[in-house]
Formats: structure tokens, sequence, C-alpha cells
């Protein structure tokens, strides 16, 4: 096999991990914040307060995920780069993350090389990541929301 080849069967298997590792962290949270929600005896504005709160740590968490997984590849060999408005710091990495997590994309930073399909698994597990707690968060809204 040749180099190329190997390089995109490493790339799959760290985007495979990545995401997995997401995903369990995602369903983690909301398993648990629904279990904290319904121990809670504050008003349902407190309730869901602390519901958009804890999916946005998660995403939080999230995002910091794949920007260590940029910050490492952008300055190992035999992955690619982050170029343009990107100095190779932890907080660029994280800036680069944030703004793919969510499919923003301002473009002022720009992969190359095997970082070009971690930035788009990351878009796509964003969005799904995104929905998913748009999705909770509509649930715990009947739970809880006044009735009119």
């Amino acid at each position: 096999m040749d180099g190329n080849h190997d390089t995109l069967i490493n790339a799959t298997l760290l985007n495979t991990l990545l995401v997995c590792v997401v995903v369990v962290i995602h369903n983690e949270a909301l398993i648990r914040l629904s279990r904290v929600l319904t121990k809670l005896r504050q008003s349902h504005h407190f309730r869901l307060t602390i519901a958009v709160l804890g999916c946005l740590t998660a995403h939080a968490l999230e995002v910091w995920i794949f920007a260590t997984a940029f910050y490492f590849m952008h300055h190992a060999e035999g992955w690619g780069q982050l170029l343009g408005n990107f100095s190779g710091t932890m907080l660029d990495a994280a800036y680069f993350s944030f703004t793919t997590f969510t499919t923003l994309g301002y473009g002022d930073i720009e992969p190359m090389g095997q970082l070009r399909y971690l930035t788009g698994i990351e878009a796509l597990t964003g969005l799904l990541m995104i929905t998913w707690s748009a999705s909770f968060l509509f649930l715990e809204m009947q739970r809880y929301w006044p009735t009119r």
C-alpha cells in the first residue's frame, strides 16, 4: 500500500474515533441532564436554563475535543495544515473548531491535506449534535413550559 492510502485509512480511523467520543459524550450529557431536570423542584424557567447551559457545556467540550485533534494534527507530519489566519496556537484551533462545529465557517482559516476530512466530519457531527440538543430542549420545554 502506498503512503496516501495509509494516510487516508489513518484519517478515517481518527475521524471515526473522534465522532464516537463526541456522540457518547453528548448522549451521556443529555441523559444526565434529563435526570437532573426531573429532580429539580425549582421553576420551569430555572430548569430550562439549566438544560440550555448543560447543552452549551456539552457542545463546548465536544468542540474542544475536535480542536485538540486539529492542533495536534496541524503540528504533526503528514496530516496537513491549517492556513490563513492561523498562528498555530490551541486557541486558534479552538476558534476554527467552533466555526466548523457550528457550520458558521468564516473562511479565514483553510484546512489543507487530511485535515480537510476532519473539518467536514466535524461540521456534520456538529450539525447533528446541535439538532439533537434542540430536540432535547424542545421536549423539555413541552414538559415544563406552562400550559396556556
